[in-house]
């Protein structure tokens, strides 16, 4: 209201070193949708969990702006690079769950595979006691029934190994996506425009 210009003069663009605040906005909404996902899922990682991280992603490096790279821990650009790093690690561990649950050679845990799958040789036997009167009547439903318990029980477990190993995962794609983006944009800030 007091400004001092005349009615037709626009304000000057901000300068403010590229610090976009809706980028900033986008990347603290997919956090928080990346954390719900993390919250919500229960039970066996499952493949939708992949498209949601990979939507994530793509939605990051679509919209997000970081501040021009200046030198100093505290400045706003390694505040900026932080943030940016933990959410892209975390939507990585998200798109990564399902496939580290099922391929061995991803995320391998011998013991703890052969242990889940003798918790769902368990769930085999006791879903067959429990279900021992249909046994004479319809044997193909009681097997079908073994199976399903069995294959739900090395789910939950694996998904649960899983799922506590996931920050370790999330943080080391944090650490090489900080480092390497750190790294380059120190490299370009020293070349000049």
């Amino acid at each position: 209201m007091n400004d001092p210009r005349p009615q037709g003069t626009p304000r000057p663009a901000s300068t403010g070193a590229g610090y976009d605040s809706a980028g900033q906005a986008g990347v603290i909404g997919i956090g928080l949708a990346a954390v719900l996902t993390f919250a919500l899922a229960q039970g066996s990682w499952q493949w939708f969990s992949t498209y949601i991280g990979v939507t994530l992603l793509a939605v990051i490096f679509a919209f997000q702006r970081r501040p021009a790279w200046t030198p100093g821990i505290r400045s706003a650009y390694m505040r900026g690079l932080v943030a940016y790093a933990l959410v892209v690690g975390l939507c990585v561990a998200i798109a990564l769950a399902p496939m580290m649950q099922r391929w061995a050679w991803l995320f391998p845990m011998s013991g703890t595979r052969s242990g889940c799958e003798g918790t769902g040789r368990y769930e085999a036997i006791r879903s067959r006691a429990a279900l021992a009167n249909l046994a004479d009547s319809d044997g193909a439903a009681l097997a079908y029934a073994q199976v399903a318990q069995s294959d739900k029980a090395v789910g939950d477990c694996l998904a649960a190994t899983t799922t506590l190993w996931l920050p370790v995962y999330g943080a080391g794609a944090a650490v090489l996506v900080g480092a390497g983006v750190w790294a380059r944009d120190r490299a370009r800030a020293t070349k000049g425009p």
